[in-house]
């Protein structure tokens, strides 16, 4: 029981501490496009590295409370993030490009699509206790 309740407490945090690393990767998308008139798919790189960055420092220390292997941990967390990152800037493509929909809207279904996918991963890779 104990270990469910503390499965729940990390997906909440990990909830969370993904929406403060999802609406800085959002500000940062919106702002580049619309005020530095950069292109989709490069703000959107940009976005998620400043989100990702944010999202693992905050999990790292405070949602999983580690202090072994930070180096490690942030590659594989990377790693998962340019996963996530190849599977919206895709979506991006498909649906803005070929679809014409609407780039924030759109953005804001695939990050979520996103978030779902990448805890997944991180949860059985980049936070895993170590014995």
């Amino acid at each position: 029981m104990k270990n469910r309740l503390l499965q729940h407490r990390q997906f909440l945090l990990y909830c969370v501490i993904g929406g403060c690393g999802t609406v800085l990767t959002c500000l940062t998308y919106a702002v580049l496009v619309k005020f530095a008139g950069l292109d989709y798919q490069m703000a959107n790189a940009i976005g998620y590295t400043a989100g990702t960055v944010l999202s693992f420092i905050l999990n790292y220390r405070y949602n999983f409370q580690l202090t072994d292997q930070p180096l490690r941990r942030f590659a594989i967390f990377f790693a998962v993030a340019l996963v996530g990152l190849a599977v919206s800037a895709g979506l991006l493509h498909v649906l803005i490009g070929h679809y014409r929909l609407n780039i924030y809207t759109t953005y804001l279904i695939v990050i979520f699509v996103v978030v779902l996918l990448q805890y997944n991963l991180n949860r059985l890779l980049s936070f895993r206790k170590t014995s």
